[in-house]
Order: C-alpha cells, then sequence, then structure tokens
C-alpha cells in the first residue's frame, strides 16, 4: 500500500534530494529552498560539497553512499518527497548497469523505512524497441523504484541543454573547434533537447502534486531535431560556419574515441552518450507542460540562455562537479591532509608585490588563463593523459572567478579553498603512478608554492626523477609570475 497524503504540505516540506553535488542537483537545490523547502541533501563526502553559495539555514548535508547500506540510517524518517537523481553513467568501473541497480535497490529500501510519500527520478527517454546499455540501465532503475511503498513520478528526458551541461559542453566543443567535422552517421538520429531550466521547473513542479503519481513523462523542448540540425544551430547562434559530413564506417568504440579526444569528456562518458545517440530519443505526447504552466524553451534560446550565465559568471553547476577520476573514491577527507612520509616535495618560497594581487592570480589559475608559464608544456602534459585514458586538460574549470571545494580544475581537484585566509589545495587526478598535491598558502608577505608526490612503487621513483628536470622551470616560473 502505497503512502497517503499528509497535511505537510501547508507545512515546510521536508525533501531527501539525492545527487547533491551533481549538475542537475546543484540547480534543484536553489530552486527547493526558494520554495521554502528544508532540503536533505546526501552526498557521500561533505568535503566535496559546498553550502555556502546558498544562504540558507534549510539545508541539512547527509553523508549516504547507497552502495554502502550500512551508511543510511542517517536518512530522517518523516520526509515528504525524494529526488532519485543518482547515475553510474560516468563511473570507471566495468558494470554500471549493476551498481545502479544495488544502488536503486538500496534507495528503496532505506526510503521504505520512511513517511515518504513520493518520489520523483530524472531517468532518459526510453525507446522500448532499441535499447542502449545506459538508457536499458534506467529503465530498470524506474522498475525498481516502482515496486515500492511510496509514489513513483518519472521525468524522461533527452539531451539536456545548459551551461556546464555534459551535452552543451560536447557540442560547444565539436563545433568551436572544428571547421569541418567528418563525424559519425548517428548524427542523423533524431532527439528532442530540453533546456535545463525547463527540467528544473518540471523538478519542482511536479512535487507532491497527486496527480502525477505513479506515472511517467517524457520531457523535452518544442522541437524534434538530429544531432547534425543542434550542431548546425548552435553554430549558426555563436556565428559560426562549419561543414558536417557524415561518414558510415565510425564504429560505436570508434565515435566514443573520437569524441573522448576532441571534447573534454571522459571516455567512459563518451561511451555512454554513444551509444544512446544511436536510437531516436524522442517525446512521447503528454500535457504535462500545460498542467505545470511551464513554457517550453526552443533550442536557440536555450544555447543564448547558457552563453548569458557563462558572460555573467552565473554556472551554478557543472556535470564535472560529480565527475571524477577514481582516486576520489577513498574521500576528500583522506586527501586534504597532505601526507609527508615516504613523499617527493618541491617547495619554493617567494616574497610578493602585491599580496591581494597574487591572491586573484591563484584563484584564476587553470582554464582559459592557464598556469601563467610555460602553458605548452601543461597542454602537453594534458594530452598525454588522454592517451592514457586520464580526464587531460580539457576540462577547464567552472568559473573563471570562483573556486569551491569538490570543483574540477583542468586535472586537478580542488581540495580546500580558502580565499579569506589565502590558501587553496589541488588534488591531481590525471594517470600518475601514485598521488600529487599542488598547494599554495600565503603567510604575511610570501607566497609558498609546495608540489608533493607519493610514488606508487618504482615506476612512482622513476616518474619523479623523470620529470626532475622540468620542475624547476616549470614551478619556479610559476612562482614568479605570481608574485611579480
Amino acid at each position: 500500500m502505497k503512502n497517503s497524503p499528509s497535511s505537510s504540505q501547508a507545512a515546510v516540506k521536508k525533501i531527501l534530494l539525492t545527487g547533491a553535488t551533481g549538475y542537475i542537483g546543484k540547480r534543484l537545490l536553489q530552486k527547493l529552498l526558494e520554495e521554502d523547502c528544508m532540503v536533505y541533501c546526501c552526498v557521500r563526502d561533505r568535503q566535496r560539497f559546498d553550502t555556502t553559495p546558498y544562504e540558507s539555514g534549510r539545508i541539512e548535508v547527509i553523508e549516504a553512499d547507497f552502495l554502502k547500506p550500512e551508511t543510511l540510517d542517517s536518512i530522517p524518517g518523516d520526509l515528504d518527497a525524494a529526488y532519485y537523481l543518482i547515475h553510474s553513467m560516468t563511473s570507471s568501473k566495468d558494470s554500471f548497469e549493476e551498481l545502479e541497480r544495488e544502488s536503486a535497490l538500496n534507495f528503496r529500501a532505506a526510503l521504505e523505512k520512511t513517511s515518504v510519500e513520493q518520489v520523483i527520478y530524472l531517468s532518459g527517454i526510453v525507446n522500448d524497441e532499441h535499447l542502449s546499455t545506459h538508457l536499458r540501465s534506467r529503465k530498470a532503475v524506474e522498475e525498481i523504484l516502482s515496486d515500492s511503498s511510496f509514489h513513483l513520478t518519472t521525468l524522461r528526458a533527452g539531451i539536456i541543454v545548459g551551461s556546464g551541461s555534459a551535452s552543451f559542453e560536447i557540442i560547444r566543443d565539436l563545433v568551436e573547434k572544428l571547421p569541418v567535422m567528418i563525424a559519425p552517421k548517428w548524427l542523423n538520429t533524431r532527439t528532442q533537447p530540453i533546456a535545463i531550466r525547463n527540467v528544473i521547473q518540471f523538478l519542482s513542479g511536479v512535487l507532491l502534486k497527486p496527480f502525477t503519481y505513479d506515472q511517467n513523462y517524457d520531457i523535452g523542448g518544442p522541437k524534434v531535431m538530429t544531432y547534425r540540425e543542434m550542431l548546425k544551430t548552435f553554430s549558426r547562434v555563436r556565428g559560426l560556419n562549419r561543414i558536417i559530413m557524415t561518414v558510415p564506417v565510425l564504429t560505436p568504440k570508434l565515435s566514443s574515441y573520437w569524441l573522448y579526444f576532441i571534447t573534454s569528456t571522459s571516455y567512459n562518458l563518451a561511451s555512454s552518450l554513444v551509444g544512446s545517440m544511436m536510437v531516436d530519443v524522442v517525446c512521447k505526447p503528454n500535457d504535462l507542460h500545460e498542467k505545470l504552466g511551464i513554457d517550453l524553451i526552443p533550442y536557440s534560446e536555450a544555447i543564448e540562455l547558457a552563453f548569458g550565465k557563462i558572460e555573467q559568471q552565473g554556472v551554478l553547476s557543472s556535470w564535472l562537479d560529480a565527475t571524477s577520476s577514481n582516486k576520489l573514491d577513498k574521500g576528500v577527507a583522506q586527501l586534504i591532509e597532505v601526507p609527508g612520509y615516504g613523499c617527493f616535495t618541491d617547495r619554493r618560497t617567494a616574497s610578493m608585490r602585491d599580496a591581494r594581487e597574487t591572491l586573484e592570480k591563484i584563484w584564476a589559475i587553470g582554464g582559459d588563463t592557464g598556469w601563467y608559464y610555460a602553458d605548452w608544456l601543461w597542454k602537453l602534459r594534458g594530452f598525454l593523459d588522454k592517451l592514457v585514458g586520464g580526464v587531460g586538460l580539457r576540462r577547464g574549470r567552472r568559473s573563471s572567478e570562483i573556486i569551491s571545494a569538490g570543483d574540477a580544475l583542468d586535472f586537478w581537484r580542488v581540495l580546500h579553498a580558502d580565499k579569506e585566509n589565502g590558501r587553496l589545495l589541488l588534488y591531481a587526478e590525471m594517470n600518475l603512478p601514485g598521488e600529487a598535491w599542488l598547494e599554495f598558502k600565503i603567510e604575511k608577505d610570501t607566497l609558498i608554492q609546495t608540489a608533493t608526490f607519493r610514488p606508487l612503487g618504482v615506476a612512482g621513483r622513476l616518474y619523479w626523477y623523470s620529470v626532475l628536470p622540468f620542475h624547476g622551470f616549470i614551478f619556479q616560473g610559476m612562482l614568479d609570475k605570481l608574485v611579480e
């Protein structure tokens, strides 16, 4: 028997938000707070989630890993609704289908111990005849969640377009980097792109609406398009002339490598996306947007809105926020204390001419700004990382002005960012025979720059000594530029 509607709708709504550190989760959190909800954010590592930008007392952060049932006891029992935004699409592990199934089963078991009335699940548009591995997994999760004591509302979306979304950044990379594209034949596949603003409106709009209980809805923009049309429209909006030629010889594996090397995506994500892009993902007709009073945003307008956010430094979240190498599986808490024993260290200091100016330079490092000295060597290191399946240097950074713990910054992850006290700590996510940290710390009128490397076996030691000759001018050159 499903949990019945309660009187909580008139009081403060208590909402559990999974995937709170992800692209959708961060934006939905802001919307829920604007609607005066009390939001319990489930994260695997609280130190990777900075809640200060939200400036709200209605956030409670809960450490919970839905692949570890023993961590779920902290979930409140008096919930009204929950959002299921968990997926393992970018997992470095081989079988994300099994991971998604296990996570859904553990979530269902944990939520059935609460008073939760409704669970809202964001899935993908499902074509019952031809399902990619990714979409088949999403459908299996929906079936697990629907067999429960709570009411399930499933929203099935296709390509999501917005500043920082994986789809938007991949299309942007392709259009802005390639005047001529020799592309796979799946560019003729049809899809129905939807603006991120509309996605958030749908997710918040169905909250505790009984008519949406035990229903599923396809959500998309107002127009069906091919991926070729999406690239062409993006080119036109950006004022670029691009030539696109499709060839039938690119297999799914070759297509995945094509996306991986040209764009900032990881190979796992590229492979999952290619599988989804090879079948039509078009919405089945419904009137949900009319019932919720949502005006669907055209694709070209969604692109313009995205660039408006980028230009205003208003990108709240990026698909990279929740995407990282498996090096972070042990948690930020295990990495934030930089080790000393068994490590190689390159520590350099310099007097600052202007501490405030140096601090601003540190906070702008990476991305479009670069690394201040020998950028071509940093780019070469990123390219070599890509060749061996690493994250590479193309990820950039979410904002050119703001850094928060948990952010991706080129091939680094931000572990600690304290601008007031002048300390920035980065952890390397590139492929290395060991672990690496890079720290910038201001003490009085001195900048202390420290690179720490903990080698793994003989290979790690050989690696350190092989790059040691470059440290003298790369790290010293960067330090000199920061303090000049």
